[in-house]
């Protein structure tokens, strides 16, 4: 197993992103020289953008929910700094450690190779901000707006 450092976005390590096949899933924004390193052994790296500003380039670490003959895979792990186990939402530009294996297959499509998410380490967590109304206060005694 192998491990990177660098910078996440759209973290899907406690939930799976279930926008089309669920998977566990990071976009992981790294230096230049490991993303040329990746792009040489012919792994997908991209330019990732949020709105209009470019953050980097990336690769996409990931672990499909669903396996062969209905086997159920494991969501990856996630530990805080100190290692300690933990289960929050990682918002975008935490910096993190992400542990994966390298695989590859060939099947009558071509030749397909990909990094498996198998756990994550959050060096500095920036929270992840859901949008749930939670910085609403309560307004006592009909105070209006």
């Amino acid at each position: 197993m192998a491990i990177l450092e660098g910078d996440a976005y759209w973290v899907s390590a406690t939930n799976p992103n279930t926008t089309f096949e669920p998977v566990w899933t990071v976009d992981l924004v790294v230096e230049d020289t490991v993303a040329d390193d990746l792009l040489a052994r012919g792994f997908k790296v991209k330019d990732l953008t949020i709105g209009d500003e470019s953050v980097g380039r990336a690769i996409t670490i990931k672990r499909k929910v669903n396996g062969p003959n209905g086997m159920i895979r494991k969501a990856p792990k996630l530990f805080d700094s100190s290692k300690v186990p933990m289960d929050e939402l990682i918002g975008n530009g935490s910096r993190v450690k992400v542990q994966y294996n390298e695989w590859e297959t060939t099947n009558k499509y071509g030749a397909f190779k990909g990094l498996d998410f198998q756990a994550m380490q959050v060096l500095n967590l920036i929270s992840y901000k859901a949008g749930d109304g939670d910085e609403f206060e309560s307004i006592e005694g009909g105070e209006e707006f």
